[in-house]
Parts: structure tokens; C-alpha cells; sequence
């Protein structure tokens, strides 16, 4: 079996590509700089050209606040261009997942989001993100999973927890965010899970997968500084007190109706797994 990844040059997509290696998949990581997703043609002929069963996107404009300048640009990537992956995937016979983003929701629910819940974006990201996932299910209608997560973390790339370890072992005190709740997910486990889905059958539709549990950038920041042991004052503030370009929903905590899906390990784990190859 043999599975395709865009954006493999990334931090989910380097995850995924080791994981699925390791599990016996004939895999064909592509790079931003070898596949461009919004090359429509060029896409199609190295699809055709590769002939695989599965094509996992992790290709996306991941930058939250600079979408707010530069919309247009975030949704080339993440909407037209989760697209016309999904349609070149369809075009060759492959199965298409494609990840998006709890940044969908509006945060008002206050309880775990649910695949059928309504979709309200705050920010041009989660409207990007969105419209990605419209895309995916225009363009390959019977042969896509989208896979909505959350607060993304791993070994291989710029996220929170690193960013935390460096400003951490640089300052005395940080302040952090403690009024919007997530899932962190380490991209480690989310790799598993893919490779899990498409040794399939994949499920048809919008799932939810994201790590276990919920809790506060706050809470997250003081995991990872407890578990690397710097000496360094973390102060809870709240949103309005450190204003971002972008809106954050302030619960995007995600849950599931499915049954039939892997379980990611607490997102506790995620983080011991992180400091481990980080520290």
C-alpha cells in the first residue's frame, strides 16, 4: 500500500512519515518545495504518476495571526488548495484524509465540540480552515476523511511547548493565557492515529481526533516547564490582557459521536513524549 503526504517537510507530516514507514507503507513524502497543492496540473501528474492508494494533506498556512493580513494567501493553501489535493487524489483512485482544525468553532459551546456541531469561525485562519474542509468534500465526495485536531505539538518543528522551553529557561516569569481551553496534541500520537485510519477501511466524513483530555494554555505551559525542571514564574492572564490580530475561540475543546475511531493517549503523555526528544 502505498501512501502520499503533502506537506511531509512539516511537523505533523515528518511524524506521519516515520510512523507510516515504520508500520510497512510504501510512502512518498513530498515537501512544499517538491509538490506545490496549489498547482492544480502539477499535482494531478505527479499523483498519476505515483498511483497511491492514500493521500494524506498536511500541507497548510499553520500561521494564525499573520492570516489576518494575509487572508487571501491562507486561503490559497488552506482552501483552494486542500481542494484540489482532494480532487487530483480522487482523480487517480487514492483516498484522501485531510487534516484541519478545532479553529472552526467559535468557542461558545462550552462543552466538547462534536463532528455535527455548527461551524462559526472567529478568525480568516479557521475561515481558511473551513473552507478547506468544504473543498476536500467538493472535490472528493465519496472518498475523503477529514480530520479535525487540536493545538498541535511535536518534536520536529516551531509550537507552544517549544516556544515555552526557550523562553522559560531565558526568563524569571512568564505570563500565559489561561481563559481558552484546548486538546494539545502531540503530533506523534496524531501520526499513529492516521496510520491507523488508513490501513482503513478510512471513515467517510468529519472525525474528531485530538489528544485526551482538555486544559488552558496556562495549564499546558506549566506541564511542560514542571517536566523540564526550569526554574521559571508562570502568571495566568486572560486574553484581553495580551490582545493577538487573530480571535481564539476560548473552548474549542473537541470530543466525538464516533465509535469506531482511535483513542489518542491524554494529552499529558503527549508532552512527557515531547520533553523526552526536546530536553
Amino acid at each position: 500500500m502505498r501512501m502520499l503526504i503533502t506537506g511531509a517537510g512539516g511537523m505533523l507530516g515528518r511524524d506521519l512519515t516515520e510512523t507510516a514507514t515504520a508500520a510497512g507503507w510504501d510512502v512518498v513524502p513530498l515537501s512544499h518545495g517538491e509538490l506545490d497543492i496549489n498547482d492544480r496540473d502539477g499535482l494531478e501528474s505527479r499523483l498519476g504518476d505515483e498511483r497511491p492508494d492514500v493521500v494524506v494533506n498536511c500541507a497548510a498556512w499553520t500561521d494564525v495571526d499573520g492570516a489576518e493580513e494575509s487572508a487571501a494567501a491562507a486561503m490559497a493553501t488552506n482552501g483552494v488548495g486542500a481542494g484540489n489535493v482532494a480532487g487530483a487524489a480522487d482523480g487517480c483512485g487514492a483516498w484522501t484524509i485531510h487534516i484541519s482544525s478545532d479553529y472552526v468553532f467559535d468557542g461558545a459551546k462550552q462543552e466538547p465540540y462534536v463532528e455535527s456541531d455548527t461551524t462559526n469561525p472567529l478568525s480568516a485562519y479557521g475561515h481558511s480552515k473551513l473552507a478547506g474542509e468544504r473543498a476536500v468534500a467538493e472535490n472528493a465526495p465519496d472518498s475523503h476523511t477529514v480530520v479535525r485536531s487540536s493545538w498541535l505539538f511535536g518534536a520536529h518543528g516551531r509550537c507552544f511547548p517549544a516556544t515555552i522551553l526557550r523562553l522559560a529557561a531565558e526568563r524569571d516569569q512568564l505570563t500565559v493565557v489561561d481563559d481558552q481551553h484546548g486538546c494539545p496534541t502531540f503530533t506523534g500520537h496524531l501520526a499513529q492515529a492516521l496510520v491507523r485510519l488508513a490501513d482503513g477501511p478510512p471513515p467517510r466524513g468529519t472525525i474528531h481526533l485530538a489528544g485526551a483530555g482538555a486544559c488552558s494554555w496556562f495549564e499546558l505551559a506549566t506541564h511542560v516547564v514542571r517536566l523540564a525542571g526550569l526554574d521559571c514564574q508562570l502568571v495566568p492572564i486572560s486574553t484581553d490582557q495580551m490582545p493577538r490580530p487573530a480571535a481564539r475561540p476560548a473552548y474549542s475543546v473537541l470530543g466525538t459521536e464516533r465509535h469506531d475511531l482511535p483513542v489518542l493517549p491524554p494529552w499529558q503523555q503527549g508532552v512527557e513524549e515531547f520533553i523526552a526528544v526536546r530536553v
